[in-house]
């Protein structure tokens, strides 16, 4: 069976947009955190020991770098709802000789117990859900969060106007904007009771912590 028929096999359902050129994507924009992903990691201050879900890991970068935080003891799991993305991830955590395992699934259903990550990171893919979808997602992720767990998402703000998103358009992908109250109302309303907003340095990109 051809790979690419053999990967759709194993596509789970999502309303979020999917990247399948995912060798491509890796080389332009992820193949090492950028400042943002580096200021999202120090906010969620993953420690040794902890369970973390990365939530739309892409080709497995931040899952890889996370892995490294909570060890010894911890355990990272990445998801993503592209095969392909997580064809790619697995790769690097193999030729990295990383820890870090990748599983393909999509936010809105996640395969994992109810209390079961410590903490739960989204980096750059909530802007590819529709309102609907990022509403049922941001449920789930609170539902295999145990009692007191946190989640950090970075992701494109309303006044964005970024190389990549710009660029992501051009192959079919282009995003939404999320202003801060709009994040924060969809987080209280799954069950999260503290949400802050962290600054960073970027125009247009914004990270949110909830617990």
């Amino acid at each position: 069976m051809p790979k690419k028929k053999q990967a759709e096999l194993f596509m789970p359902q999502t309303a979020g947009k999917l990247i399948h050129w995912a060798g491509l994507y890796h080389l332009l924009f992820a193949r090492k955190p950028t400042k943002v992903h580096q200021r999202a990691v120090t906010t969620a201050a993953p420690q040794p020991g902890e369970r973390v879900l990365d939530v739309g890991c892409g080709p497995g970068t931040i899952a890889i770098v996370l892995a490294q935080k909570v060890s010894p003891g911890g355990e990272v799991v990445g998801i993503d709802a592209s095969p392909e993305m997580i064809d790619v991830a697995q790769r690097k955590a193999k030729r990295e000789r990383s820890e870090a395992r990748f599983e393909t699934a999509a936010i809105e259903s996640l395969p994992f117990a109810d209390a079961s990550f410590d903490l739960a990171m989204s980096t750059f893919m909530l802007h590819h859900l529709p309102d609907d979808a990022q509403d049922k997602g941001l449920a789930e992720v609170r539902r295999v969060l145990k009692p007191g767990g946190r989640v950090v998402i970075a992701d494109f703000s309303s006044d964005s106007g970024s190389f990549v998103g710009h660029v992501l358009s051009l192959f079919g992908h282009g995003h939404g904007h999320s202003a801060f109250p709009s994040l924060e109302a969809k987080l209280r309303s799954v069950g999260f009771g503290n949400v802050e907003q962290h600054p960073t340095k970027r125009k247009g990109t914004m990270i949110v912590e909830a617990s």
